[in-house]
């Protein structure tokens, strides 16, 4: 129980430390969200995973968790890995997993 209240506690500092400069509320489930247009945040109590999601010029997003996971999406297809080495991709026609 403390390794995973420190664990916790770790995470919001580092969430709060890379969302300082934008705006965050608390939803009625419970979960922090925090965004301004470009970058965005969230924050899952339940299962203690942080995300954050930026977008670059081209209007791709970027989302990666705290426990290191990364998804590059553009207009619903992407690519996503897995912090298990595990990568998905899906084009308009297909999705797949190796």
């Amino acid at each position: 129980m403390l390794i995973r209240n420190m664990l916790l506690a770790g995470c919001l500092v580092l969430s709060s430390a890379v969302f300082a400069d934008t705006d965050c509320v608390r939803t009625a489930t419970g979960k922090v969200v925090c965004g301004n247009g470009e970058n965005a945040g969230r924050y899952n109590p339940n299962t203690g995973n942080a995300r954050k999601t930026e977008t670059s010029d081209f209007g791709v997003k970027t989302t990666e968790t705290s426990r290191g996971g990364e998804a590059k999406t553009k207009n619903g297809v992407g690519v996503a890995k897995t912090p298990g080495g595990t990568t998905c991709v899906k084009t308009r026609n297909n999705q797949g997993c190796r």
